[in-house]
């Protein structure tokens, strides 16, 4: 009964009705299109970023979080690797050999980071070999090295020059060795491009002694919402004897420079949502005051308090209802569109975020845990807005009323 009478009272003012729930609607809409926007540029910067360095996962040795030693290593062997293979949201996973080492060459000297990778996953993952700007790519049976261009600077290499790598390999075993530079790779980050050499992970493995081990099994995933959970299930897999280390572990820097950025982002998604608030609030409050002497007639022939109070609530939620589903049909097939077909940028914009390795595209997330977010959102606000009317319903005066006094209340 409280529902029918509900859904009437709302059409007996059809024009404010609509009014208030094309608010919501519009906020709703507004708010959705920002933080899928938001959400997608960090989650492909997050992937892009990984393919260009750590991975968005990593299996290590418990210890080289810490220690970063070339003795805490992790098998590379088929066995160990095969349970992460079978988690159906694995798409990559490759062996990787990281350490320091001094590379020398023409009187000069300088500290460098050495990886050593599996050729052709590598490529297929990372884009190794499209980094290439000078001579060619590696494959598995060589004994040469890619060198970063800034490295190659540095020196003064250039193809065909050789350079000494130095440094401790396993067990405390010298690492030497004497490389060709088959190629230079250039990187768009100036602390990737002027410290990485590159090895044949079967050489680095000579190298460095490390037989069949590597410091880190670099791992990612086909959806990145599923992330947590996959990290979860591999480290309940794997137990204590393999730290699961996620994106966020391997570049904290990173996820601080994000968390600030969606921090900014909430903050303006809030303030439009304290605009359409102040707006619900007036109608809202109109809407119990003009309706004094009905809710006065209808205590006086005994309908209960707690019922009109029902009835108000009731009367708001169909407002809200009406206003997330409007925002909804509108925004889905907006995002729809803009997640199959996204914004595509042009000028120094495209041309710099090229360099740097990215598609110059806007992406989008879909994700259901944005649209609840942002239905409750909706839904507390309304709450909210309703608190003072029906104080002043609940302390109605039923003879102050039924005289159409303004003070009724």
């Amino acid at each position: 009964m409280l529902i029918k009478l509900a859904w009437r009272n709302l059409w007996r003012q059809k024009r404010r009705t609509l009014l208030t729930a094309s608010a919501l609607a519009l906020a709703l809409l507004l708010s959705l299109l920002m933080r899928s926007i938001q959400e997608g540029s960090y989650t492909a910067n997050i992937e892009n970023a990984a393919r260009l360095s750590t991975g968005l996962i990593q299996l290590q040795n418990p210890e080289f979080k810490e220690s970063h030693s070339i003795d805490d290593l992790l098998p590379m062997s088929d066995d160990f690797i095969k349970p992460t293979k079978q988690q159906p949201n694995i798409e990559f996973a490759l062996p990787r050999i990281e350490t320091f080492s001094l590379a020398a060459a023409n009187d000069k000297s300088k500290g460098v980071m050495v990886v050593g990778v599996d050729p052709t996953p590598e490529t297929a993952y990372s884009g190794l070999a499209n980094k290439v700007v000078k001579g060619s790519y590696f494959s598995s049976d060589d004994k040469a090295i890619l060198i970063s261009e800034g490295l190659a600077q540095f020196f003064n290499l250039t193809l065909g020059d050789e350079v000494v790598l130095y440094g401790q390999g396993y067990r405390g075993q010298t690492a030497a060795g004497l490389y060709l530079i088959k190629g230079i790779v250039h990187f768009p980050m100036p602390e990737l491009n002027n410290q990485l050499i590159y090895l044949p992970i079967k050489e680095a493995s000579h190298l460095f002694s490390t037989e069949d081990q590597v410091t880190a099994w670099v791992l990612h995933t086909r959806d990145f919402s599923q992330l947590s959970q996959t990290v979860d299930d591999l480290q309940i897999g794997y137990g204590s004897s393999v730290a699961v280390r996620p994106w966020n572990d391997l570049s904290p820097e990173m996820e601080q420079q994000i968390q600030i950025d969606r921090v900014s982002g909430i903050i303006m998604m809030y303030i439009l949502y304290g605009i359409v608030g102040f707006g619900l609030f007036a109608t809202l409050l109109m809407m119990t005051l003009e309706r004094q002497r009905e809710f006065g007639v209808m205590l006086a022939t005994g309908m209960v308090r707690v019922k009109l109070l029902k009835l108000l609530v009731l009367e708001s939620l169909f407002i809200g209802l009406l206003g997330i589903a409007i925002g909804l049909i509108i925004a889905a097939p907006i995002l729809g569109y803009l997640y199959i077909n996204p914004i595509t940028l042009t000028g120094d914009t495209a041309q710099a975020m090229l360099e740097i390795g990215y598609e110059p595209i806007i992406p989008v997330l879909i994700s259901s845990g944005l649209f609840i977010d942002q239905i409750v959102i909706v839904i507390g606000l309304l709450l909210l807005c309703l608190i003072y009317p029906l104080w002043r319903i609940y302390h109605l005066s039923i003879v102050s009323a039924l005289k159409g006094s303004s003070h009724a209340g």
